[in-house]
């Protein structure tokens, strides 16, 4: 059940964020399931093309401005390769850690 819990945290922080959309959280999901299957590593590296059809994206538009917007919001940070050979890395923040620092800085 603890495999639950990233993806339980990310649907409570985006509860009233108005900017994320359905694409936004399919590609988090996507990407929670890739981490998984690497055993849980932060950062992964992962390629557009690993990810995409996973998150049921067609276009590398949507993609890459998803991604940008979930760095830009400070969901996750994105650093893309840019190269062939090497994925894109993707470091996830822990939540709970994040609501914890946001209730003592109020």
């Amino acid at each position: 059940m603890e495999s639950v819990k990233p993806l339980s945290d990310f649907f409570s922080v985006i509860e009233k964020d108005y900017r994320i959309s359905s694409t936004h959280i399919a590609i988090y999901a996507a990407l929670l399931r890739c981490r998984s299957l690497k055993g849980f590593i932060n950062p992964i590296e992962i390629f557009r093309h690993e990810l995409a059809p996973v998150a049921k994206i067609s276009s590398k538009y949507t993609y890459h401005k998803c991604m940008h917007e979930l760095h830009e919001y400070g969901y996750l940070r994105y650093e893309p390769s840019f190269k062939k050979n090497r994925g894109s890395r993707i470091y996830f923040f822990d939540f709970e850690l994040r609501k914890i620092e946001l209730s003592l800085n109020l």
